[in-house]
């Protein structure tokens, strides 16, 4: 399973990589001793916090992130009403049956 890093820890570290990129050759070199002396374990991981932090302040095209939210809520939502649905189709299937059937009177 994923590592799951805190969201200040995520925060501080983009902060850092967009104010010292320019104290590096490339960006990837910030994101890269940044990752390092954060502890993160995987400088990609940071270079997507980077490029998602991007796109969430505009300055990069893309989903931000409560667009992402919604998606994945809205995606949910639709699928318990599919559940639902077939649960109401079933059921009136099965009183519409119950109906059909002759009634035998005593």
């Amino acid at each position: 399973m994923p590592r799951q890093y805190p969201r200040d820890l995520r925060e501080r570290a983009v902060r850092l990589v967009l104010e010292h990129r320019g104290d590096y050759g490339t960006e990837w070199e910030a994101i890269g001793s940044i990752a390092a002396k954060l502890g993160i374990g995987s400088a990609e991981t940071l270079r997507k916090w980077v490029r998602q932090a991007e796109v969430d302040a505009g300055q990069r095209a893309g989903v931000t992130s409560d667009e992402s939210a919604e998606l994945r809520r809205l995606k949910r939502e639709n699928a318990e009403l599919r559940r639902a649905n077939e649960i109401l189709k079933a059921a009136s299937a099965f009183f519409a049956a119950e109906l059909d059937r002759p009634q035998h009177l005593s």
